[in-house]
């Protein structure tokens, strides 16, 4: 077991290491001026096409079966990416690398919200109906058909990746975090309890229940539970945040003088916790990837099912994705903890008791635990099934339909593994495994870019016409 932990993070040091950063940064960039910077200077149209059609009934697409809606294609992929790492990962980025790394992160969300425009793009242009009549999309499909047949090993490589991340990424890591936060509850409202074991055993059934209700109940289920249960815990967990910063609101203006003071001098604003510019951007970047997944390749395979026929409206979705995720949630999550007055001990990796600290200034400790507990677990299990549908893509891919079912059943026991067991080394492999997954699909996305920019071009001379 300690020679796979000591190969793993060396690996783990390489795929999540300078090279990769650059490559994700690179692409995004090199994107954004091959469509002299889309998202912004479409930005308008691109929320019209996306928010507006939420509150306007007459402009949705409606799904047919084996389908979802555009926006239920939208949810079900960001219930993938609105996790943790929007909460622990925001957390952990300010404690290691100061204020400054929400800037950092900010300018990876602003560059991955064109990558992920351009993968979901890709996705829906390359598809195909399965056996069961849903689409099936994603990188491999748009790496099998886009790059030719000479590139499936590529397609290969991110499947196999993709399909084992699911149990670590998607699966006993979110579990993990479910009963780590409703332990967090129990401790606060009964420090005398013990019996944490059996709560978690029971805990990993009701979870692994739950998940086998939507799971099996096909991909329109999943739609329709995702377009309800995300944007609710979303909003409740951002009204939360955003109470915090309003009620400290005199702490705002230097909030933000720490963030953009500290982006380019950290030693400045922690007192020499941390050190360099370079370790601010480092994970303020890192951090920013883990909260929108731009450029990861999991978010295709879920816009993939939609309903919409044109690549670039459904692009314009993987577009709203990252802002919210990214530019919106993990703000909200930074300005609490920077507004609330607590202290924070910069240069040590802290947990979401920081953040139950920075709720509990305005909501009380116990309350804070409860929303944080609540919104992590929702998110978590969301998650859940986000990666549910990925992983079962990936192993249909691989190995054809028939796999599907018992990679399914072996996936919902997974969950209740999760709960009782010890997860270091289930996060160090899906870490690794995560970043796998990303050079195939980066790959795909630079080699097809000229593809990315033609349907850009057409769409948007039709729309001035």
């Amino acid at each position: 077991m300690e020679e796979l932990i000591a190969v793993n993070e060396i690996v783990n040091r390489i795929v999540w290491g300078a090279p990769a950063l650059v490559l994700l940064m690179g692409i995004g960039l090199w994107l954004t001026i091959r469509t002299g910077g889309m998202q912004f200077r479409h930005f308008p149209h691109a929320m019209k096409h996306t928010l507006g059609k939420v509150f306007h009934r007459p402009d949705r697409v409606e799904a047919r079966p084996g389908e979802m809606t555009p926006f239920q294609a939208m949810t079900t992929a960001l219930a993938g990416t609105v996790g943790t790492g929007s909460v622990a990962g925001v957390t952990s980025a300010i404690c290691l690398g100061g204020p400054g790394a929400l800037f950092w992160l900010w300018g990876a969300a602003l560059v991955g919200m064109i990558t992920k425009y351009g993968e979901v793009l890709l996705a829906v242009k390359y598809r195909e109906r399965n056996a069961e009549g849903e689409w099936a999309g994603g990188p491999m499909y748009y790496i099998k058909y886009g790059l030719g047949p000479k590139w499936r090993w590529l397609a290969v490589f991110f499947c196999l990746s993709a399909a084992l991340a699911a149990f670590g990424t998607g699966n006993t890591v979110q579990v993990g975090n479910i009963t780590a936060s409703v332990t967090m509850v129990i401790r606060a409202f009964e420090p005398s309890f013990t019996a944490f074991g059996r709560a978690n055993l029971v805990i990993g059934l009701v979870t692994a229940a739950l998940t086998s209700v939507v799971l099996f109940g096909g991909i329109q289920r999943l739609g329709a539970v995702t377009e309800k249960l995300v944007p609710a815990m979303a909003l409740t967990y951002m009204l939360a945040c955003l109470t915090v910063v309003v009620v400290n609101g005199n702490n705002i203006l230097p909030a933000f003088q720490a963030i953009f003071r500290g982006a380019f001098d950290p030693a400045g604003i922690t007192g020499g916790a941390v050190g360099s510019m370079t370790l601010a951007l480092s994970w303020g970047i890192k951090r920013g990837v883990f909260s929108n997944e731009a450029g990861l390749g999991t978010a295709p395979m879920a816009h993939a099912n939609t309903s919409e026929t044109d690549p670039v409206k459904q692009g314009f979705y993987g577009i709203f994705e990252v802002f919210v995720a990214s530019i919106v949630i993990c703000t909200l999550t930074g300005l609490s903890l920077l507004c609330s007055g607590i202290p924070i001990n910069y240069g040590l990796l802290s947990t979401t008791a920081l953040n139950v600290q920075a709720l509990g200034t305005v909501f009380g400790l116990r309350g804070g635990a409860v929303v944080i507990a609540v919104g992590i677990s929702l998110f978590a299990f969301s998650t859940i099934l986000s990666w549910a549908l990925y992983g079962s893509r990936c192993c249909a891919f691989l190995l054809g339909n028939r796999a599907v079912r018992p990679y399914q059943v072996i996936y919902v026991l997974a969950v209740v593994l999760g709960a009782v067991m010890e997860l270091d080394l289930a996060w160090s492999l899906a870490d690794t495994l995560n970043g796998l997954m990303i050079l195939p699909n980066l790959v795909a996305i630079f080699a097809l870019s000229g593809v990315i920019i033609q349907e850009t071009r057409v769409y948007f001379t039709k729309a001035d016409e």
